[in-house]
């Protein structure tokens, strides 16, 4: 049995449970809050991943002509793109359906750009490309805020286009 105290007291402390866990959301959103969404678009990212070889300005970075995608995907080297996919598991998954804070990659390669069901995407990710080509993944992934203008994806990219191809290769074994 319960007397009228206890059961004040039992929804008192649910109540202020529930509130601690808005203000806090409330918080997080607000520190972590990035691109977008009616905040203007000048919001600064919240965290950058830092890429070997990247020096995070985007400034004056003019690649010289090399091999063409089509000659580093020959020559692309599968073990070097899943070691580079460890800087993309925090966020992405590989298994089919396995969605993290981004969509996961399985079957990637080829698949219509925002068809993952359940995954909310943010920018104009489906206004730049159709599908997920090899060239469209090698702009997404040179840099993902240059080419899907308001996108939440918060890494800075990989610069050479070697790391790229070697992320390509290894994302069409996943699932193919």
């Amino acid at each position: 049995m319960f007397d009228t105290m206890t059961m004040t007291k039992t929804i008192g402390a649910l109540c202020g449970a529930l509130l601690i866990l808005m203000l806090g959301k409330w918080g997080a959103e607000a520190l972590f809050h990035v691109g977008g969404g009616g905040h203007g678009d000048h919001a600064e990212q919240a965290y950058v991943i830092e890429v070997e070889g990247a020096d995070g300005h985007g400034g004056g970075d003019v690649e010289e002509e090399g091999p063409s995608l089509e000659e580093l995907l020959a020559e692309a080297d599968v073990a070097k793109g899943e070691k580079s996919f460890s800087k993309c598991k925090a966020c992405h998954k590989l298994e089919d359906g396995a969605n993290g804070t981004g969509p996961h990659l399985y079957n990637v390669v080829d698949r219509a750009v925002g068809s993952v069901a359940g995954f909310k995407y943010s920018g104009n990710l489906v206004a730049v490309a159709d599908t997920w080509s090899a060239e469209n993944l090698d702009g997404f992934l040179e840099n993902p805020k240059k080419f899907a203008p308001g996108t939440k994806m918060s890494f800075a990219g990989f610069k050479k286009a070697t790391d790229r191809a070697n992320m390509i290769a290894y994302l069409q074994t996943i699932g193919n």
